[in-house]
């Protein structure tokens, strides 16, 4: 019996993350035959299995990878701002401008909220955890009017996915971004200490 190595089995979980992640994007969960998938990746359903459980699993570990490249490029769009305001203004647009990415349209806002519900729990907890952490430091900087950081960040967090798939959904997806980021600009002003000060632009 051949021992299969620590580095083998990451390579045959990458592999079959890839082969799926292009899979989903092109054809959708509904329409990816887990056949055909590990075919691709040459490998057996046994090692799906063994990775994954079954096929929400696997669809719940592309979103889980997706999830992780979004906040990692959310993330440095904060870190390079000229300031902390518009660093979290320019994250939030970010964010919506996604939900126009053909991969991440179906996968994370289409598939994922059919067949899974949507976020899981641990992505909810870390974005709404992120979202605090931003408000509470623009409340002490005197930006952010004073209020409970924790109900702005679930407001804030609970509009910004409601508008994500919104845009998602519809054929005019432009039409509805453009839409959305005059919202978001009323939304995001309605925080600010002295709204009709230049930083809100």
């Amino acid at each position: 019996m051949v021992r299969r190595t620590r580095a083998d089995m990451e390579a045959t979980r990458a592999s079959l993350l890839a082969t799926a992640r292009k899979a989903l994007a092109q054809h959708g969960y509904a329409d990816t035959s887990m056949d055909e998938l590990t075919a691709q990746a040459g490998l057996t359903r046994g090692a799906l299995y063994h990775h994954f459980g079954d096929k929400k699993g696997l669809l719940a570990a592309v979103v889980a990878q997706m999830d992780d490249e979004m906040d990692a490029r959310l993330q440095a769009i904060s870190d390079q701002a000229e300031d902390p305001w518009q660093g979290f203004r320019s994250r939030c647009l970010a964010y919506l401008e996604m939900a126009q990415e053909p991969e991440i349209q179906r996968i994370v806002l289409r598939d994922a909220r059919a067949v899974l519900g949507g976020a899981s729990p641990d992505s909810q907890r870390h974005c709404l955890n992120a979202m605090q952490a931003m408000i509470s430091a623009l409340i002490a900087q005197g930006i952010v009017a004073p209020a409970d950081a924790r109900a702005l960040a679930s407001l804030v967090y609970g509009s910004l996915a409601e508008a994500a798939f919104w845009i998602a959904e519809g054929a005019d997806g432009t039409a509805r971004m453009a839409q959305a980021a005059v919202g978001l600009d009323l939304l995001l002003r309605g925080l600010l200490v002295q709204p009709h000060q230049g930083k809100a632009s």
